[in-house]
C-alpha cells in the first residue's frame, strides 16, 4: 500500500515579497512538530514537500522515507538555469545576451534569472539530494527539456500534470459572481475580452499602474482586470471612461472559470507557472509580462519556444524594463486582433488538447505517474 505525505505552503498573505526569505527561513521552526507528525503516520512510502522546505529532507532521511521535491519550475526553466550557473558567475551585464552550447537557439540574459540561479555563488539545494522532482507539466509540452534534464541531472523529473486538468470540474453556482455576469454580457454582444492578472505577489508602482490605464484606454480592447486592493488607485475617471468595455475587480476570482469563459480570448499574465498551465488548458493565448522568480524563463518558453503568446514591449528592450502605455497598447491590440495573436491562438488550441489528453488514461502523464508508483512499490517491497 502506498501512503503519501504532502507538505507545501503559499505566500498569498505576505504583505510584501521582501518578506519571503525570512518567512521561508522561519518555516524550519516547524521541524520538531513536523518530525513528530511524520513519525506518527509511519509507515509512509514516500513524501512530497515544497522545494522551499529543504529541511524536510533531513526529516525524511531520519525515517528512511523517499522525499520528492515539488518545484513550480518547468523542466525548460531548470534545463536552462543549471547550465547557466558558470556564466552567471562571470561579470556579464544584466542585459548582455548569451547562449548555452546545448540550446544555441535560445538567447538569455542575467535578467532572465532570479535567486538562487542569479547568484554568483549559488547555494547548494536540497532538491538535488532528493529522490525525485515532481513537475506540474506534461511531456509533450517540453519533451526536449525533459529528456535533457533527466539525462544530465539528478534527481529525475517526473511530469505528472497539468494538475488543473485532473481537478474536479467547475461547479455550477446558484448565483454567479458579478465578473462572470459581466463576461456573459460581453459574450452575448459578441465581444472578445482580455483577462489581466499579475498574481498575488507582484507589486506594481503607481507610475506603472498609470501607464497600464492609459495603454488600456487607448487600445480600445475589452478587458477584465484583477487588481490588488492595495493598488486600487483612487478613481481618476478611468473606470467611467472604460465602463462599457472594461471591468476592474479587487475581490478573489476563480481564474480557471474566467479563462474557460467563451468571451476570454487573451490573458495578460505575469507568467507564474500555474497561470501558464491554466491558460494552456483553457486554450487561451498569453501576453507575457514577467515580474520575478522563474516568470522570465516561463515567458521565454511561452513566446519563443512553444509560441503560444506575445511579450509586452518594454521601453528599453530589457526583460525587466518599464512598460510605457505605447508598448502595452501595441501588444494588447496585436494579441487580440493581429496576425501574431491569431497564430498564437492556433498554437495554444493544439497544445491545450495535448495537455488534456496527457492526463487521460494512457496519456503521457498518466503513464509517468504509473511508472512512479511502480518504482515506489518495487522499492518498498525490497
Amino acid at each position: 500500500m502506498l501512503v503519501l505525505f504532502w507538505c507545501s505552503f503559499d505566500t498569498d498573505k505576505l504583505p510584501s515579497m521582501s518578506l519571503f526569505v525570512p518567512f521561508a527561513s522561519t518555516t524550519k521552526s516547524m521541524k520538531p512538530d513536523f518530525d513528530q507528525a511524520l513519525a506518527s503516520l509511519s509507515p509512509v512510502t514516500f513524501m512530497i514537500t515544497d522545494s522551499f522546505l529543504p529541511w524536510t529532507l533531513d526529516s525524511a532521511n531520519k525515517l528512511s522515507i523517499p522525499r520528492f521535491a515539488f518545484n513550480g519550475m518547468t523542466t525548460f526553466s531548470l534545463s536552462l538555469a543549471r547550465p547557466s550557473h558558470d556564466l552567471l558567475r562571470t561579470e556579464l551585464s544584466d542585459d548582455e545576451m548569451f547562449t548555452l552550447p546545448d540550446f544555441p537557439w535560445i538567447k538569455l540574459t542575467r535578467n532572465d534569472f532570479d535567486s538562487p540561479f542569479r547568484e554568483r555563488k549559488p547555494k547548494a539545494m536540497a532538491t538535488s539530494k532528493s529522490s525525485g522532482l515532481i513537475v506540474n507539466s506534461f511531456y509533450e509540452l517540453e519533451s526536449v527539456y525533459v529528456d535533457y534534464f533527466n539525462c544530465k541531472f539528478s534527481p529525475k523529473a517526473w511530469c505528472v500534470g497539468p494538475f488543473c486538468a485532473v481537478t474536479a470540474p467547475l461547479q455550477q453556482r446558484l448565483e454567479k459572481p458579478s465578473y462572470i455576469k459581466w463576461l456573459d454580457e460581453m459574450l452575448e454582444q459578441g465581444k472578445q475580452v482580455l483577462y489581466m492578472a499579475f498574481g498575488t505577489q507582484a507589486e506594481l508602482s503607481p507610475e506603472q499602474l498609470k501607464e497600464i490605464k492609459i495603454g488600456l484606454e487607448k487600445s480600445q480592447v475589452n478587458f477584465l482586470w484583477v487588481v490588488k486592493k492595495s493598488i486600487d488607485e483612487v478613481d481618476d475617471g478611468f473606470k467611467n471612461r472604460v465602463k462599457n468595455r472594461g471591468l476592474m475587480v479587487t475581490e478573489w476570482v476563480d481564474q480557471r472559470e474566467i479563462l474557460s469563459h467563451g468571451s476570454v480570448e487573451g490573458f495578460l499574465s505575469h507568467c507564474g507557472r500555474n497561470s501558464v498551465v491554466e491558460s494552456i488548458c483553457a486554450k487561451v493565448p498569453i501576453l507575457a509580462w514577467p515580474m520575478m522568480a522563474d516568470q522570465h524563463l516561463n515567458a521565454r518558453m511561452v513566446v519563443e519556444e512553444i509560441k503560444i503568446g506575445l511579450r509586452v514591449e518594454t521601453c528599453d528592450g530589457s526583460v525587466r524594463g518599464f512598460v510605457k502605455w505605447e508598448g502595452l497598447e501595441k501588444s494588447a491590440k496585436e494579441l487580440m486582433e493581429g496576425e501574431k495573436g491569431k497564430e498564437a491562438r492556433k498554437k495554444v488550441k493544439k497544445i491545450g488538447e495535448a495537455a488534456i489528453n496527457a492526463v487521460k488514461e494512457g496519456g503521457s502523464s498518466w503513464q509517468t505517474l504509473n511508472e512512479l508508483i511502480h518504482e515506489l512499490t518495487e522499492r518498498e517491497s525490497v
